[in-house]
């Protein structure tokens, strides 16, 4: 499948991850939760006993595969639904909870710039709540979500350049280094 512009293998990510320390099964999917939207979504049932966290298995993700093909989230379910059949049910996976996509322990943003790229955040990646140390990136966010935020912040006399959040992808990271446009009469 394609997402994005990338060409995307599903059986392929699910292996990946099916291959991580603690996983006993594994599947993936584009989901479409927001119109025209597709994430990849993780789900995964762990190794009895086994403590699985998904910011582990987002680094195991990274390390195996191009950014385009790690998952925005991470669901851990006690059985993966199957058909009458026995085959996976695709359609009887869940929506991701919104703090599927989080990753840190929450902060809230500080000052007005912080406060109004949480907003933009929220409302481009579909997140309940963004925190200070919020990766963009681990929220759900990629390269054409990058470039409409640019063009929002611009909206908002906000200025930074794209590349910026790739180096600062965290809340904190970008405000400190965004600069309030100066408007000349």
């Amino acid at each position: 499948m394609k997402l994005r512009g990338f060409r995307v293998e599903l059986g392929e990510i699910g292996a990946s991850l099916a291959r991580c320390d603690g996983v006993r099964e594994a599947a993936v999917l584009a989901r479409e939760d927001a119109p025209g939207e597709q994430r990849l979504v993780a789900y995964y049932v762990a190794e009895p006993g086994a403590a699985v966290e998904a910011s582990a298995l987002r680094r195991h993700m990274q390390a195996q595969l191009p950014e385009h093909m790690v998952p925005a989230a991470y669901v851990r379910l006690e059985h993966l639904p199957l058909t009458p059949n026995g085959k996976l049910d695709r359609r009887a996976l869940p929506a991701p909870a919104a703090d599927a996509y989080a990753r840190r322990r929450y902060v809230a943003p500080q000052g007005d710039v912080e406060t109004m790229l949480a907003e933009l955040w929220q409302d481009l990646l579909g997140v309940e709540r963004v925190g200070r140390h919020d990766d963009f990136f681990e929220l759900g966010g990629h390269s054409l979500l990058a470039m409409s935020l640019m063009a929002r912040m611009d909206e908002l006399g906000l200025s930074a350049d794209v590349r910026v959040l790739f180096t600062q992808p965290t809340l904190a990271g970008l405000a400190a280094e965004v600069e309030p446009m100066e408007i000349v009469l």
